[in-house]
């Protein structure tokens, strides 16, 4: 079945896992204990070598205090990012995890990244994985469903029940 992304790299590709696959797990742990996206939480994890080396979770505390811009007019999923604080890019997991490994000294080219809590990686996600030299991105299996806002079965603000 081909998933129709809203944005995916000519050239790249999603790969997937099962939901008890451990590193997906830990991306999910690491999203319940520090996403602030109270909606769409999500978490990634930087693996090289059969090792965690980097893990990130998205949001900021923006949203508390202030409306979403995107949220107001009406932007659709994927684009806008720059519009509002709470949504920029800079607050998400992937180029989250990527920092964290870096900052402690971790070379990411060939590392793999797991994303838990959504079912595809934003254009400015995919800059950050491409220039950190990411070797794959992993999904869980059936999140382009769950996680998906317009799947009639998605699991959105039920993600840990």
């Amino acid at each position: 079945m081909k998933i129709p992304y809203p944005y995916l790299p000519e050239g790249h590709e999603i790969k997937y896992v099962p939901a008890d696959n451990p590193f997906m797990l830990e991306a999910k742990n690491y999203s319940r204990e520090h996403s602030l996206d109270s909606t769409v939480p999500t978490g990634s994890v930087v693996v090289k070598n059969g090792e965690i080396i980097g893990r990130g979770a998205n949001g900021s505390d923006y949203h508390k205090t202030h409306e979403c811009e995107r949220v107001k007019r009406g932007i659709p999923t994927g684009q806008g990012y720059e519009l509002c604080e709470g949504c920029h890019p800079k607050n998400h997991s992937e180029p989250r995890a990527i920092a964290d490994a870096k900052k402690k000294g971790h070379d990411t080219k060939g590392a793999d990244l797991y994303l838990w809590g959504h079912w595809w990686a934003c254009e400015p996600c995919w800059n950050a994985i491409i220039e950190g030299g990411i070797a794959n991105v992993y999904l869980m299996e059936k999140s382009q469903e769950l996680y998906n806002k317009e799947h009639p079965d998605n699991v959105i603000g039920r993600q840990f029940a």
